[in-house]
């Protein structure tokens, strides 16, 4: 049988662009329904993470590692989470690939999935603290905000450094806490902390509360009168320190929280009852504030080696 010459010849234009029209729409489609599924998994992850007490803020992280995990590998299996290992060291320190793989794995405890967990990254532990805000320039600081008026941060950084709290706690102070004195935590197990607020801090707070008509709810609220974020107010702590001199590295939300341990040890020297003060689950965590800060051994060998 004869071939006729347009049996060669190419699709017309307008049918190939017809047909990428039907490939772009399918995969969409195909793209919309992944979403779908993966929101669904991460509203069942969130919910599971609730019933456990989990910080508002440990849910965030938990639910943007699987979130990031998902939209990588489609299936969670043992094969995929290593491939994903292998791209948390590439890319992370090991810090956040340790947190990273918590949150993987408290999932699969989530899901009852067979597949092994990931084990965690070795830290190697340092016998010293970087970057911790000195004495000085936490009182320099606290002055500033004061002399400026700018309040909201004056009793931001006061809480965390008086208080020992961290971040994602501090901004769930509720005015009704503030009243009581102190603040209780939920975690693991319904076990119960109690944050106190000391007494100076105390009487401060309240006559701020006043003049600022907060009768309830929330204290630290952005300009929008939402509670206020860690990522704001780490954002706005390295704005305010180029503002006011002070070296950046050293003024984040976590510097605050060494440097009321720091200054507890000093002047108190009970590490059990800090370790208890600061939440911590193992009390060698906590002996590293027994320990000088980089800057202080760096100045203590300056003035002792002569030779």
């Amino acid at each position: 049988m004869a071939l006729s010459v347009n049996q060669f010849q190419a699709p017309e234009p307008h049918s190939v662009y017809s047909e990428n029209r039907r490939l772009e729409a399918s995969d969409k489609e195909e793209i919309a329904e992944r979403m779908k599924e993966i929101d669904s998994a991460i509203q069942g992850f969130c919910q599971y993470l609730h019933t456990k007490n989990m910080a508002s803020n440990t849910i965030h992280v938990y639910s943007y590692a699987l979130r990031q995990f998902l939209c990588r590998y489609r299936q969670v299996d043992f094969s995929n989470l290593h491939l994903y290992k292998v791209f948390l060291l590439e890319h992370y320190k090991p810090q956040t690939v340790n947190l990273r793989i918590r949150s993987l794995n408290s999932y699969l405890e989530f899901t009852r999935a067979k597949s092994q967990k990931l084990s965690m990254v070795k830290i190697q532990q340092r016998n010293y603290l970087e970057n911790v805000i000195s004495e000085a320039d936490y009182e320099y600081l606290k002055n500033c905000l004061l002399r400026d008026e700018k309040y909201l941060y004056y009793f931001i950084i006061r809480f965390m450094a008086a208080t020992g709290a961290r971040v994602s706690e501090v901004i769930q102070f509720q005015a009704e806490d503030i009243r009581n004195g102190y603040k209780d935590l939920y975690s693991k197990g319904n076990k119960v902390r109690r944050i106190y607020i000391p007494k100076a801090l105390h009487q401060d707070a309240l006559r701020w509360l006043e003049a600022s008509k907060i009768q309830s709810g929330d204290i630290f609220l952005n300009r929008f009168g939402k509670r206020i974020t860690p990522a704001g107010i780490r954002g706005q702590l390295k704005v305010l320190a180029l503002n006011y001199g002070i070296n950046p590295d050293v003024v984040y939300p976590h510097s605050f929280r060494h440097r009321f341990a720091k200054s507890f040890i000093e002047k108190c020297g009970d590490i059990s009852l800090l370790s208890d003060l600061l939440g911590h689950r193992n009390i060698e965590t906590t002996r590293i504030y027994l320990r000088r800060s980089s800057s202080e051994q760096y100045d203590i060998i300056n003035k002792v080696v002569d030779w």
